[in-house]
């Protein structure tokens, strides 16, 4: 991570959004290409990313809302070439709560721009999973 969430999720004073990302994702066909494609939740997700803090596998719409937050995370960066799945992690803070982990081609790229600390929001119902980011320096 590039810099901390605050646990209100408020912007630093004299810090702004820099980005901006959304991206949604229909579960059903998420998860269709994960059984389809064996190597595809390797190929997008750390070992760490896919199971839940208490070690169990997450759903696929647990999954389906991770990938919306890596889409989101490039969107918010302006889609930059040469950025790697594995560079942009979600992971769960020890209340639950989701959060960046920036590394990488992902963190060089954020630093190119002057980000510093992202903020992230995922959700997910009625077969739809959805993430915002934004970008803050």
């Amino acid at each position: 991570m590039t810099g901390p969430c605050s646990p209100s999720g408020a912007i630093p004073a004299g810090r702004q959004v820099l980005g901006v990302g959304i991206d949604v994702v229909a579960v059903e066909r998420f998860s269709a290409a994960l059984l389809r494609t064996p190597d595809l939740l390797g190929r997008l997700f750390a070992p760490t990313e896919r199971l839940t803090p208490s070690g169990r596998s997450r759903s696929a719409a647990s999954l389906a809302a991770r990938f919306a937050a890596k889409e989101s995370v490039a969107k918010a960066l302006g889609v930059p070439s040469g950025l790697q799945w594995h560079d942009c992690a979600v992971r769960s803070t020890a209340g639950g709560r989701p959060e960046l982990l920036i590394t990488g081609t992902v963190a060089e790229a954020a630093a190119a721009q002057g980000i510093s600390s992202w903020r992230l929001s995922l959700s997910h119902d009625a077969g739809i999973a959805a993430a915002v980011v934004l970008a803050i320096g």
